[in-house]
């Protein structure tokens, strides 16, 4: 029988999924163009686009990124160092001299048993309504790159994922991967982020988020929907990402050893350059466990601002030795702790394979799940491909792809720079500062 929460939350996605589709339809009546279109014609990225490239993104609902961070992606990226293929950063669409559509393509490193597989994760796909046909040559260059074993899209929208498969790529089989738990941390916050996407009026809302937010807190207190402390010789400290060192390097070197199962790089190096965002809006610490001095596992927590001005935390990696539940356990309980520290309005769960989602099931956190898979791949290797296909195989966390390796990032105004990507002035004729969020990919994003 269908419980009452399970109908509550059916009755709000419903609601909230009418109201986009609605609003989707006429954003893209109101921006269809009159008048015949220039032929687009596709190239690879440069340095140079950067400031066009921004605009359209911010244009279309992703977030603002910064120069720097390009540097990052495509210059101080550990994973270029392991090869000598020169790879684009991307692809963008130019009609009439401008830039009307955009793909991004980030180099990472992945780990399936012996083997390293040189993979690639396309971002930011941006194109303007009236060119959006020609999406599927942006695709096409992404999926045809030479000297890639694995293709992935992690943050994908339906839309994209019908791309993607048109190119042979599959929907993640790791179960349960467009399932997110979370616990509410702060029930008052989280119940004012519920009110703003059901779109009510201002009464109504004033109404809901003391009404939701007095459920919540007694809903939560009657189930004990919290990650809680137990006895253990466990010891659990943070640091910065900057901290992370040398036995975090012994700790993925023992991973790799447990068992045959796809991993993104997670050495120490890379663990750093991932989370090291230049000009991030939010932040990230990472949370070690040890016994007796010695590090068994370790998560690191995301703390991202919303738009409107609340915050949200988020497991974006976690790794234990022999994915042991205890350490695992002490890891969710100290994420909660620093959650409530930082403010946060609530804890979520991403992926991650079934012996950590277990442990987060203890505490019976609440679901929500998005509209579909946001996580496609394709490996050139039909028998990798083939065996990747089962779900055991996988160890898919917000750490894979583009998902927490990017966000946003307001360093503007946008410097112009030649093609090499070198500032020219950044005095003279710099285009305005463009602030803006990311797009939200799930159901309900709270």
């Amino acid at each position: 029988m269908t419980s009452l929460q399970e109908r509550i939350t059916g009755a709000i996605l419903k609601i909230i999924r009418t109201r986009r589709a609605a609003s989707s339809a006429a954003e893209s009546d109101s921006n269809t163009p009159s008048r015949a279109l220039g032929p687009a014609k596709i190239r690879e990225a440069r340095f140079s686009d950067f400031a066009a490239v921004a605009e359209l993104k911010q244009r279309w609902g992703i977030a603002a990124d910064s120069l720097e961070n390009w540097e990052r992606l495509w210059r101080r990226n550990p994973a270029l160092a392991q090869g000598s293929q020169e790879r684009p950063i991307g692809w963008v669409l130019e009609a009439e001299g401008s830039i009307v559509g955009y793909l991004g393509n980030i180099s990472l490193l992945y780990r399936y048993g012996d083997r390293t597989l040189s993979a690639v994760t396309s971002h930011g796909l941006a194109v303007e309504p009236g060119y959006r046909a020609a999406a599927i040559s942006l695709a096409a260059a992404f999926f045809r790159q030479k000297s890639v074993d694995l293709y992935l899209d992690t943050t994908a929208t339906p839309a994209v994922g019908k791309i993607a498969k048109a190119f042979k790529a599959d929907a993640l089989p790791q179960a349960e991967y467009d399932t997110v738990l979370f616990w509410v941390v702060r029930p008052y916050g989280f119940a004012q982020v519920l009110m703003e996407k059901l779109r009510f009026g201002p009464t109504l809302e004033r109404i809901g988020r003391l009404s939701t937010s007095l459920a919540v807190r007694i809903d939560k207190l009657l189930h004990r929907r919290w990650p809680r402390s137990g006895s253990t010789d466990l010891a659990v400290n943070e640091i910065a990402v900057n901290q992370i060192g040398d036995d975090f390097q012994s700790l993925w070197i023992e991973k790799l050893d447990e068992r045959r199962q796809l991993l993104a790089d997670r050495s120490s190096a890379t663990l750093r350059w991932h989370f090291e965002i230049p000009g991030d809006r939010g932040s990230a610490n990472v949370l070690c466990c040890r016994r007796n001095g010695k590090l068994l596992g370790y998560a690191v927590i995301r703390n991202d601002p919303q738009p409107n001005g609340l915050q949200k935390s988020i497991v974006a990696d976690l790794l234990a030795k022999q994915d042991d539940p205890e350490v695992v356990k002490a890891l969710l309980i100290a994420a909660y702790g620093h959650a409530k520290r930082k403010g946060s309005y609530a804890l979520e769960v991403m992926g991650f394979p079934a012996s950590i989602r277990r442990v987060c099931l203890r505490w019976h956190p609440y679901l929500r799940k998005y509209p579909a898979c946001p996580f496609y791949y394709k490996a050139a290797d039909p028998v990798l491909h083939e065996a990747l296909a089962d779900g055991g195989a996988w160890y898919a966390s917000p750490f894979d792809g583009d998902t927490t390796l990017i966000r946003p990032s307001f360093a503007g105004p946008f410097p112009p720079v030649d093609a090499s990507g070198v500032q020219i002035d950044a005095s003279k004729n710099a285009a305005p500062n463009v602030a803006g969020g990311s797009k939200q990919r799930g159901i309900l994003t709270l």
